[in-house]
């Protein structure tokens, strides 16, 4: 497998995990209080990001294997908490 092989599969695992963090960075936005967030929409989407595609390199590592339904949930989860934790603003 050439280098541009392997860039692509990089790519298209870490697809799911950039796409869900994006969502919900944007979503987050949705449900903005008055109460100003403690992190702006770039960094709440970088860090949705990161943290699903460490959930989902913890499922291939556990699993063996990608693709299985618990590295999703998984994702999602991590992701989902990440939002929530970085979307309240610290007084």
């Amino acid at each position: 497998m050439g280098p541009l092989d392997q860039l692509l599969h990089l790519i298209n695992f870490l697809a799911p995990a950039i796409a869900v963090g994006g969502l919900l960075a944007a979503v987050g936005l949705l449900f903005k209080t008055k109460s100003p967030a403690a992190l702006g929409f770039i960094a709440q989407a970088a860090i949705n990001s990161i943290a699903g595609a460490a959930a989902l390199v913890l499922g291939l590592w556990f699993f063996g294997r990608d693709g299985k339904m618990a590295s999703y949930a998984a994702l999602l989860v991590c992701a989902a908490t990440s939002q929530w934790v970085g979307g309240r603003g610290w007084r």
